[in-house]
């Protein structure tokens, strides 16, 4: 019998293949592994033993009351897969810290588990062992969402399960929304405070933030969050309101915490126009600052919100568009739900055969695939009438549903003056397209994604409705009291199909051009927590020099000694002195 067998016959890497279909997607796109092998399914098990079909050690003296079963887990972009994983669904937060004191007494560690839509190792470490890991569902019943439109300001309350496509329902229902949202609904609102989740939202030139918005990250909406946090004796839930100073670093806590509830405040909803344009080359639309014509940066100023998708070794990226408009424009399509870009979710068999042809080990055949995406997107846009969408906040703002192609990421977001939007991008797009032009010369394809570009706001206190201790302590949005004229952050980010060769090798090099190139007294660089970093030459969250260096001095600079990393880090060991929130990557990022 090999190491990997256990007496029932399982292997851990054929755990995934041991029911039909170990993944299923759900109503609102979202996705979850649902083969699952209960910890009693066979009846009691012994202490330490496998047991009912099993693969892991039972986990000992486990709470009888709180469901448990061995699932499988992958992560967005499949490159974090797990056969099986001992999976907690609690009913209720109380249950929660009964599962996080009986972690503490034997020794193991949990991980809060959500949508899991993410690349970092910041839940599971790929490659660790997790026999002592338990996950901790919290999608099935740490999701309920209680709008409170009387209130000022006005506010929702939810559980960490609960995703953005369910909060932002409820707000709509109540006249309320928010004016920042990530793409994909499917988020759990406690995994995007986890990673200071953000959109593509600015308000136009001479627009002002309404009452109740952010143009930050989503952490900045928080008013009031309960956590489970060692209280001296055991652990126990504790509630912080936004005034107190010890509720920053939970504000963004990359999973080193367990929200068991969040209140965010919310603002009067509003239509939005998304407009969808195809015909500009990206050396006009990426001009440089100051230049003519169809800019990215003339886009934000006479509209907003602005997204530049650039498909691989094309000449015209997607641009999208977004305004605020109180009134249907004419020729506007009126949309009444989310997800209006089916031709992207659920992609044609001429890209899917390249795809799998480039996995096959032909990566020459990326500059094909970049222009079919790109003719798909074309024809796709006039097929379902979407170049011009109109509608309430969240349908017009999501639009990524689990169908949509599975690719790894690496970038990060510029920091810097609203003024200077033009030159970050131009000086981006300009070396991007060199070194991709000079590895083709070569022969070489290591990128075969699209670059991603869009701009959001930084998280300012001036939006908070209510008394406020300061901004979330370690989220890239911060600004920087240093700089009080960067207001700006901008996102640059180029996806790839997951094993090209030499992906990783050109993800550190753009990376460490990044962070020497957008420097000094007009920029800094900060990771995106939930995509690719400290890049290695052969896998990210591998440069130590990063990790333990270049990363956390970013949220050190320009910053006050009592607010800052190094206080952020001792603030998630004081709330959780025994690590049971951890993992041995977390080990290292937040010693």
């Amino acid at each position: 019998m090999s190491k990997t067998e256990t007496s029932s016959g399982f292997s851990r890497r054929g755990f995934l293949t041991a029911g039909a279909g170990a993944v299923a997607v759900t109503a609102m796109g979202g996705w979850t592994p649902v083969y699952a092998l209960p910890l009693r399914a066979a009846g009691s098990l012994d202490s330490g033993s496998a047991g009912g079909g099993a693969t892991l050690p039972a986990p000992p003296d486990f709470p009888a009351d709180i469901d448990l079963a061995q699932q499988a887990y992958q992560n967005w972009s499949k490159e974090i897969m797990l056969d099986a994983t001992w999976t907690a669904t609690p009913k209720n937060s109380g249950e929660v810290v009964r599962l996080t004191n009986w972690a503490h007494s034997v020794g193991y560690t949990l991980r809060p588990r959500g949508a899991m839509h993410g690349w970092t190792p910041l839940t599971v470490v790929n490659g660790a062992s997790v026999d002592k890991v338990i996950l901790v569902d919290t999608t099935k019943h740490l999701n309920g969402v209680v709008v409170n439109a009387a209130g000022s300001p006005a506010t929702v309350t939810a559980g960490p399960g609960a995703t953005l496509d369910a909060i932002t329902s409820a707000l709509q229902d109540k006249g309320l929304g928010w004016a920042n949202l990530p793409a994909p609904g499917v988020l759990t609102i406690a995994g995007c405070l986890a990673v200071d989740a953000h959109g593509a939202a600015l308000p136009a030139a001479g627009q002002s933030t309404q009452p109740g918005h952010t143009y930050g990250s989503l952490s900045n909406l928080v008013t009031s969050l309960t956590a489970v946090v060692w209280n001296g004796t055991e652990y126990a839930e504790r509630s912080f309101s936004r005034n107190d100073p010890q509720i920053r670093p939970l504000l963004t806590a990359l999973g080193r915490t367990f929200i068991t509830s969040v209140t965010m405040q919310a603002g009067p909803n509003f239509r939005m126009r998304c407009q969808s344009i195809t015909d500009i080359k990206w050396q006009e639309l990426f001009g440089a600052k100051g230049a003519s014509g169809r800019t990215f940066q003339s886009y934000v100023e006479s509209n907003g919100g602005v997204e530049a998708i650039w498909y691989p070794f094309t000449e015209k990226p997607w641009l999208k568009v977004w305004s605020v408009s109180p009134n249907k424009p004419s020729g506007s399509k009126e949309v009444n739900k989310p997800y209006n870009y089916p031709f992207s979710d659920n992609l044609p068999e001429a890209i899917t055969d390249l795809l799998g042809q480039m996995n096959a080990g032909a990566p020459g055949i990326a500059p094909l695939f970049g222009q079919t995406m790109y003719a798909t997107t074309v024809a796709g846009l006039a097929a379902t009438n979407s170049s011009d969408i109109w509608g309430w906040s969240k349908d017009i703002q999501f639009y990524i549903k689990a169908t949509t192609l599975r690719l790894t990421e690496g970038g990060g977001a510029v920091i810097t003056s609203r003024e200077n939007i033009g030159q970050v991008i131009h000086d981006f797009a300009v070396w991007f397209n060199e070194r991709i032009e000079f590895y083709k010369s070569k022969g070489q394809y290591p990128l075969n994604g699209p670059v991603e570009i869009r701009c959001c706001g930084l998280d300012q206190q001036a939006d908070l409705m209510v008394p406020t201790a300061g901004a979330p302590t370690i989220s890239a949005m911060r600004p920087r009291p240093d700089h009080p004229e960067w207001d700006t952050a901008i996102w640059l980010n180029v996806l790839g199909v997951p094993g090209t060769p030499g992906m990783f090798a050109f993800y550190r090099e753009m990376e460490q051009w990044m962070r020497s190139h957008y420097t000094g007294a007009d920029y800094t660089f900060r990771p995106e927590w939930s995509k690719g970093w400290a890049f290695g030459p052969e896998l990210p969250y591998t440069d130590g020099a990063i990790i333990s260096g270049a990363l956390p001095q970013s949220y050190r600079d320009g910053l006050p000694a009592g607010d800052n990393w190094d206080t952020a880090v001792a603030a998630f060991n004081e709330f959780d002195p025994h690590k049971v929130y951890s993992n041995s990557f977390m080990d290292q990022l937040l010693p």
